[in-house]
């Protein structure tokens, strides 16, 4: 597993680090310059990214937060003392654990273990709520074909379903992919 540290102390960055090293993770990275560090993650390609802030600043945070978004991984973030607002705007920015004042060695890597289970956990939700929204518009626009066949053919809906069915598997496309077919050929041609 690549991990990256985030620390501009080199000394809390070594505490860190050795207590993934006492885990047995060799391949870390401890980054003590923030300047570039999009760039840097990027090129480096870490599973897990850990960032120690001592007592961080709405830029920071801001940054910070921003580069957790941009980033798909996992992300812990320890912090020596935050407030609402601040945590708040870690989860919203998919921070996967927010640690306020637990920056010990020995808990470094049940910390890791956690967000990368959290980060795993949320990302299958959001999978799964993709798909879902995907499901929705497919039926939505099946629905308005549907509609559209029944008003201009003047067919009820099964036949107006079998009409979709049929030019579906005639074109070898799914219905949805018929459906919206239609209905943008028909916002195209308007009422003739």
């Amino acid at each position: 597993m690549r991990i990256a540290i985030i620390d501009e102390s080199p000394a809390r960055a070594a505490v860190i680090e050795e207590g993934l090293r006492e885990a047995g993770m060799r391949d870390v990275t401890v980054f003590v310059d923030r300047k570039g560090i999009a760039a840097r993650l990027e090129a480096m390609s870490p599973d897990v990214v850990l960032i120690n802030l001592a007592n961080p600043h709405r830029d920071e945070l801001e940054e910070l937060f921003a580069l957790s978004r941009a980033m798909a991984r996992p992300v812990a973030m320890f912090v020596d003392q935050s407030d609402s607002a601040a945590m708040e705007g870690a989860i919203d920015a998919g921070v996967s654990a927010y640690v306020v004042d637990g920056l010990k060695k020995e808990r470094i890597k049940p910390v890791l273990e956690l967000a990368v289970r959290r980060f795993r956990a949320f990302s299958r939700l959001r999978a799964e709520l993709d798909e879902a929204r995907t499901a929705l518009a497919e039926r939505d626009v099946v629905d308005q074909a549907k509609r559209l066949l029944m008003k201009r053919r003047g067919i009820d809906e099964p036949a107006a379903y079998a009409a979709l069915r049929n030019a579906a598997m005639d074109s070898g496309r799914r219905i949805a992919d018929v459906a919206d077919a239609l209905v943008t050929a028909d916002r195209l041609m308007g009422d003739l």
